[in-house]
């Protein structure tokens, strides 16, 4: 068998996130393999790096499926392109070792969330960044970035239920920049929780106007409590950018 990893690109706003669900096969795991099974004449399970929300898109997903399927990676990317959707292209196809998995062997990821903070949304990147007119304070936001930053038990910052698997994670970055009203909130860790970027993002915006201090911030992370009725940021302004390896 022959192990394939492939980078793709996709708008997630039609989509019931990554992973393939028995009710609905509206899911970007289930267009795809949908494909990959058709070209291979055999069943195909794709495996994604992260399984990402409703709504989130991504601009590097990793994923790789095996397959003795012989035909080149050339002919496979094509096939692709032809018949996937035009809200998803594999941007490139590499043949790996066999014991290359998408989800085991990642060592970051990074996402980035987009803010559009001008007067009025603009009709063009509505549907890629979150709109708001309220004024945001960047430098609270900067100090409740670097409380997060480290290692630290994320309980109280996932919907995950609890279970026996550990919550604790390592952010390496949490980078905000500002141009022309346009807020990029670039984080990075060896791995997100369910919903962790978006509930991160929606905190980091109650911080910004005022809702919520940065002390109460420090206080949800060390008592690992879910804020009651917590913020969780609008998919449409989160993209998956990187993962990696």
């Amino acid at each position: 068998m022959r192990n394939f990893k492939i980078v793709i690109q996709y708008d997630g706003g039609r989509y019931k996130g990554w992973q393939i669900q028995q009710d609905n096969d509206l899911t970007l795991q289930g267009k795809i393999e949908a494909v990959l099974t058709k070209m291979a004449e055999k069943p195909i399970e794709l495996i994604g790096s992260e399984r990402t929300d409703v709504g989130v898109h991504a601009e590097n997903y990793i994923a790789s499926f095996h397959t003795a399927c012989d035909l080149s990676e050339e002919s496979i990317l094509n096939y692709l392109y032809e018949f996937l959707p035009e809200d998803i292209v594999i941007k490139e196809i590499e043949e790996v070792d066999e014991r290359f998995h998408a989800r085991y062997n990642v060592k970051t990821k990074t996402y980035v969330y987009t803010i559009d903070n001008n007067p009025f949304r603009n009709v063009f990147n509505r549907k890629y960044t979150y709109h708001t007119d309220e004024k945001l304070d960047i430098s609270e936001m900067e100090k409740a970035a670097a409380v997060l930053v480290g290692t630290h038990d994320f309980q109280g910052l996932t919907t995950l239920r609890a279970n026996n698997k550990s919550t604790v994670r390592t952010i390496n970055l949490i980078d905000i920049s500002v141009n022309e009203g346009i807020i990029k909130i670039e984080m990075n860790a060896n791995d997100f929780l369910w919903n962790m970027p978006r509930i991160i993002i929606g905190m980091l915006l109650d911080v910004g106007t005022g809702k919520l201090e940065v002390t109460s911030l420090q206080k949800i992370l060390h008592e690992q409590k879910k804020l009651e009725g917590g913020p969780l940021a609008k998919a449409k302004g989160l993209c998956l950018t990187n993962v990696v390896y």
